[in-house]
Order: C-alpha cells, then sequence, then structure tokens
C-alpha cells in the first residue's frame, strides 16, 4: 500500500469512526426508542456459570467453532470450522493431538435414567470425523469416529476401535480394542486390519500438521491478507516468481502425504 492509500485508508478509518460516535449520541437521544441492531454475538472461547474453557497454547480452534464453558483442550489437538464443544451440564476433556472435524458436536449430560454422570471423554490422537455427535461418552486414544456417526449417552470406543461413518451407538454400548462397528444400530463388522490401525495415528497426525497451516492463516492480520491479495495479482501466471516472493510450496507437504500402503493405487495411464 503506497503513501497515497494509506492516506486514503486513513481517512476513511476516521469517517467511520465519526459516524459510529455520531450513531451512539443519536442513540442517546432517542433513549429505549431507538433502533437496536442485531449484532452476531458468537464467542470461540465462552465461559458458563463458573467454568471456562482451558486450550492449549498449541491447540487450534478454528474462529467460527464454539468451544463453552467445562472444556479442556489439550497440546496440538484441533477444533474444526463450525464445531460446538458444550461443556455446560459436566465437562467435556480432549486430550493430545486429537482433532474434532467439521461440524462436530460434542456434549454431555448431567445423568442418565440409571443416575450416571456422563461427562464425554476423548483421548490422545483421536479422529472425529465431520458432523459427529458424541454425546456423554468416552472414546479412548487413537481410536477412529468416522463422518456422521453418533454416540449416545455411556458409549465407550476402546483404544484402536473404529466406528464407521453414518453409525449410531447405542447408549452403553462397548466397542472392544482393534474392532469396526457399523451401521444403525452399530454392530460388529469385522477386525482392524494393521495397515488401519496406522491409518488411525497417521490421520491424527495429519491433521495436526494441517492445524498449523489453518492457525498460522487465521492469525494473519489485516495488512498482510491485503498485501498477500496484491501479490497474487501483481504475480499471476509467473508461478517462479509468485513463488518465490511467496514462499509457497506447491507440492503437498511430505507430513500430509498418507503412507503407499494407506492409499488405494491407481493404475498409470498408457
Amino acid at each position: 500500500m503506497g503513501t497515497l492509500g494509506k492516506a486514503i485508508y486513513t481517512v476513511g478509518f476516521w469517517i467511520r469512526e465519526t459516524g459510529q460516535a455520531l450513531d451512539r449520541l443519536g442513540c442517546r437521544f432517542q433513549g429505549k426508542y431507538y433502533f437496536q441492531e442485531q449484532l452476531s454475538r458468537h464467542r470461540t472461547l465462552m465461559n458458563i456459570f463458573d467454568k471456562a474453557p482451558v486450550v492449549d497454547k498449541d491447540a487450534f480452534v478454528a474462529p467460527s467453532a464454539s468451544v463453552i464453558g467445562d472444556v479442556q483442550v489439550g497440546r496440538g489437538s484441533s477444533i474444526w470450522y463450525g464445531c460446538v464443544l458444550r461443556g455446560d451440564v459436566n465437562s467435556i476433556s480432549v486430550g493430545s493431538g486429537t482433532n474434532i472435524q467439521d461440524n462436530s458436536l460434542v456434549h454431555v449430560a448431567k445423568s442418565n435414567l440409571s443416575g450416571k454422570v456422563l461427562p464425554t471423554i476423548i483421548g490422545d490422537n483421536v479422529t472425529v470425523g465431520h458432523s459427529a455427535v458424541l454425546h456423554g461418552c468416552t472414546v479412548e486414544d487413537e481410536a477412529f469416529v468416522g463422518m456422521g456417526a453418533t454416540l449416545l449417552d455411556g458409549a465407550y470406543v476402546e483404544k484402536h476401535a473404529m466406528v464407521a461413518a453414518g453409525a449410531l451407538v447405542r447408549q452403553n454400548t462397548r466397542i472392544p480394542c482393534g474392532e469396526v462397528w457399523a451401521g444403525n444400530p452399530a454392530k460388529f463388522l469385522r477386525k482392524l486390519t494393521e495397515e488401519e490401525m496406522s491409518f488411525i495415528s497417521q490421520s491424527a497426525l495429519n491433521y495436526s500438521n494441517l492445524a498449523q497451516v489453518h492457525a498460522a492463516e487465521n492469525a494473519k492480520s489485516f495488512d498482510e491478507i491485503e498485501l498477500e491479495k496484491l501479490l497474487r495479482k501483481k504475480f499471476a501466471r509467473r508461478d517462479e516468481d509468485y513463488d518465490s516472493m511467496l514462499g509457497v510450496v506447491r507440492e503437498t507437504p511430505p507430513e500430509l502425504i498418507l503412507p503407499d500402503n494407506i492409499l488405494h493405487k491407481v493404475p498409470k495411464a498408457t
């Protein structure tokens, strides 16, 4: 942004500030009859009662996520866009290196019909897929909950177990180590392979690395974002100059590439 651009930006800023000041003054004159604009009250981290979320400094919580009340998020974990973790009537614990993907919901139960207190406990290096629902349940370390799966009160997923996408795990169901459960209601499907168990750990690591990229992008200032826009426009269709200026690596970073034994092999075109 050149000298003229900075001057115009500053003038615009002061005009907007003056307008806001005049609006507030007008509201005072109007008293209780002034127009009250409905603003978004979204807060990424929100206290409830006397409880406040505790999020490790190395964890990533997306701006559009909501972490409310008695919630603990461990080191290297990531809470993605649109997630809600609501620890109001009980507590939620998320371990280290765990990812809770976009639009998932985690809630708790003060007690169930049998009188059990049901917080939600999610261990280390767990992957919770997009739009999953976890309610008053426990998921042990290095377990996998597929996209759109639902875990009801008292459900217990042991280490290295997998809940398939779309499955409904009924109340007080226990899924043993090394098993895949699927369906509605969820039932035993088969045993996990060694490759699939390795994939669970790799999936958690992939998301931990990817979260660092998103955290850095979300931390950029307005000026940094505007500068990038100018550079993208200036160096459009000049890949080498553009990459050199921004330090962009177009290849997929090694830490985000799954091992060959996990990916399906695609036959080469002849």
